[in-house]
């Protein structure tokens, strides 16, 4: 951790007891915190990749609130793996304290969030639901100021909005983004759930032709059946309760598993996995002094010392480092192949798998491929509202990887996120539980999960959700009575 000399806000030099501050449980927790919540934030779909920042005053009941330090998250590191270590510490005029050391190639140097000077005009921290005389019938203004090519150069707009409405706890860059601030925290880019779901409301009460801006029309349930022609029908609450005509509610959210569901079976067993097994040896050997294939080595490392342990047929030892490259790279690939073959759902084989992946989508090797009817059927649901995630036992790099780069174009976009084997086994009801937890959902049942496996519809089901199992091409018989819906195309759905 490299740590930059600075003036204090106050225009005297830091001494040591500003050092102490530095380094004081109060500014390592907010680190701490702005980690988990980036983690967080990327599972839940509200950031991706590399975008959106997070930015914490640290609470220190010793120091006086104009002279409290600020932590941030840096620019440019993929959400999912920010450790505490990442962050910067700025003084309260935005002067970097401590910044992040450099990582090794072929990780990019570190740079401090755009976001930073955006963050320090924001003064009024309120949650919405602190705001004191605000209830159902009242309005509160969230300000949409127009977007720049660069995010520092937003500091005047945002500064102007949140001057012009000082109750706000938001403001809206038109196609950008949403900076949201509340007692603890600032949030940039994310579409948090309060937000998201007044603006998702607001737009489908508009398309359904009700004046979102007044609530005399009375609860409202959305519950959408195709009519034939392909139009929809949006019935009040009162009528379904008396005659629901079979139409089912409107689902918060689709989880999709892969294989033989939005995928045939045989584009996995006979492109991707062999794909992987005959250039394991070339990929570790060009990446091998990498920091990215060391980390896929120790994790292989492991996982054989623990089959050799448990006696799992095909494990080989890998000797040390000082055998030399060749023979560790040989031992790892007869290691790999054995894995693949027994079609083991392990993470050290899946993450190398998706790196190796991730250079065949790159150089053209390799293109994914869904079903027809998926596009179509991941647009409309987009269109409606429903969020859809993707549950399997590949990496969610190798997920990314897929979706982005199909006959059909990026389909990434239609998705609100990735879920792998780190939830837990897909065979396993707790992974599921963990699934609508983080999903954020009022009851498990809001979400529909569509797998091929009847293992995994069985624990789902356990768990609360409503399943469907696919029927396609390739796949597997289900047991007789299985009791499940089953469908063959997305556009029975």
């Amino acid at each position: 951790m490299a740590t930059v000399p600075a003036v204090a806000a106050n225009g005297v030099k830091m001494g040591v007891a500003s050092q102490a501050y530095l380094e004081s449980k109060a500014v390592k927790d907010a680190r701490v915190l702005i980690s988990d919540l980036c983690r967080q934030f990327y599972t839940l779909g509200w950031v991706s990749g590399t975008g959106g920042s997070i930015t914490i005053k640290v609470h220190d009941d010793s120091i006086p609130k104009p002279h409290q330090l600020i932590v941030m998250s840096p620019s440019g590191v993929q959400k999912e793996r920010m450790v505490p270590e990442d962050m910067y510490v700025l003084s309260p005029d935005g002067s970097i304290l401590s910044q992040p050391s450099p990582k090794p190639f072929p990780h990019k140097p570190p740079k401090c969030s755009d976001c930073g000077p955006l963050f320090l005009k924001i003064t009024h921290m309120e949650m919405i639901k602190g705001i004191k005389g605000h209830g159902y019938y009242d309005e509160l203004v969230v300000p949409i100021i127009e977007n720049t090519a660069y995010e520092f150069e937003l500091t005047e707009s945002l500064a102007k909005a949140i001057e012009a409405y000082p109750k706000t706890t938001a403001v809206l860059v038109r196609n950008h983004g949403i900076y949201i601030w509340g007692d603890s925290w600032i949030s940039a880019k994310t579409q948090a759930e309060c937000y998201h779901y007044l603006f998702d409301a607001a737009i489908k009460l508009h398309q359904l032709g009700l004046d979102w801006s007044t609530p005399n029309h009375g609860p409202i349930l959305n519950v959408k059946g195709y009519l034939g022609n392909g139009a929809s029908a949006s019935i009040p609450v009162k009528a379904v309760a008396d005659e629901t005509h079979g139409i089912e509610p409107l689902r918060r959210c689709i989880v999709l598993d892969i294989e033989g569901t939005t995928t045939p079976i045989s584009f996995v067993s006979d492109v991707l996995f062999p794909y992987a097994r005959d250039n394991v040896g070339r990929h570790l050997s060009a990446t091998y002094d990498t920091a990215e294939t060391q980390d896929d080595i120790k994790l292989l490392h492991s996982q054989v010392q623990d089959d050799l342990d448990k006696g799992v047929v095909g494990a080989v030892p890998i000797p040390s480092d000082n055998a030399g490259k060749e023979e560790v790279v040989a031992a790892l690939v007869a290691n790999v192949e054995a894995m693949i073959r027994a079609d083991r759902k392990i993470t050290a084989l899946k993450q190398l798998q998706g790196h190796i992946w991730r250079t065949g989508f790159e150089n053209g090797e390799l293109e994914g491929v869904v079903f027809e009817d998926v596009p179509q059927a991941l647009e409309k649901w987009h269109a409606l509202g429903i969020k859809v995630y993707i549950y399997s036992s590949g990496s969610r790099l190798a997920q990314r990887l897929l979706f982005g780069n199909t006959s059909y174009g990026d389909l990434r976009k239609y998705l609100s996120g990735f879920f792998d084997t780190a939830v837990g086994n897909k065979k396993e009801t707790h992974s599921y539980v963990e699934i609508s937890e983080s999903i954020g959902v009022d009851k498990p049942s809001e979400i529909l999960f569509i797998t091929d496996v009847y293992q995994e519809a069985v624990a789902a089901k356990a768990a609360g959700l409503e399943v469907m199992v696919s029927i396609r091409p390739g796949n597997g018989t289900l047991p007789e009575n299985h009791g499940f819906k089953t469908i063959k195309s997305f556009s029975g759905i």
